[in-house]
């Protein structure tokens, strides 16, 4: 218990610095961009291919269920609204939580144990507005168009198998999907994959500052982010989407 607390702590320490660098400092443009490039672009893969083939199985697991009913057509129901209240955000965040959260806890952990983050302050610069600063935003900003764009393709890759395995009209799916979905749903997943970047960004940063121990105190850390940011996304999702159905309802 006294190390949850020491790392809430630590973990409310590093947003306040973070939340005062970003309102009185202005932003660092050409770190920023390569961050962009680093978080969103090339996550795009495997978040694309994992979307993608997650709304197939999710029609095809459907079918399976829903034909013992005789209820194949409302198949676009139900993949639109899982993919889009919960799959997309949750399988996005856990993606992008793996592999960026594991890169920028590496990352930072190797400038911790050579003494670089020592020399940015030696030298009078913080290592929280040029290092985590530019991390975290696009940790922010990132996630929810790379959710937006999983949505796109999870949902697309249920028509895909909808109209060639299972013999119904594309028209006809695309038209239960949009009248499934409704502004609150899209707007949910959404708001739920900034709160997941911004979770992934402070969990990750957190751990690479606080490195020790050498080489293998920065694999410990890195394992430690991908677990516990996984963790963090599980529980908050179920937290957030109790929030969204009280103020929608």
């Amino acid at each position: 218990m006294i190390h949850l607390f020491e790392v809430l702590g630590q973990l409310f320490l590093l947003s306040c610095e973070f939340a005062g660098f970003l309102i009185s400092k202005k932003p660092e443009f050409r770190e920023w961009m390569a961050q962009f490039y680093y978080i969103g672009v090339q996550s795009l893969s495997i978040t694309n291919i994992t979307s993608l083939f997650t709304g197939m199985v999710l029609a095809l697991q459907a079918a399976f269920a829903l034909s013992s009913f005789g209820a194949e057509l409302f198949i676009g129901d139900l993949v639109s609204l899982s993919i889009v209240r919960e799959l997309g955000p949750v399988l996005t965040a856990l993606l992008v939580g793996g592999r960026v959260g594991a890169g920028i806890t590496a990352e930072l952990g190797s400038m911790k144990i050579t003494q670089q983050l020592d020399a940015m302050r030696a030298m009078a610069t913080s290592p929280v507005y040029k290092l985590i600063v530019p991390r975290m935003m696009a940790c922010v900003i990132c996630l929810p168009i790379l959710t937006i764009i999983a949505n796109f393709l999870g949902i697309l890759g249920g028509l895909l198998l909808a109209s060639l395995e299972l013999n119904i009209n594309g028209y006809f799916y695309l038209s239960r999907v949009i009248h499934a979905l409704d502004l609150n749903d899209v707007a949910s997943g959404i708001t739920k994959s900034v709160f997941f970047g911004f979770f992934i960004g402070i969990i990750a940063c957190n751990n690479g500052m606080r490195v020790s121990g050498g080489a293998d105190g920065v694999g410990r850390a890195t394992t430690q982010t991908v677990v516990t940011s996984s963790i963090v996304i599980l529980i908050s999702d179920f937290f957030l989407t109790k929030i969204f159905h009280i103020l929608t309802h």
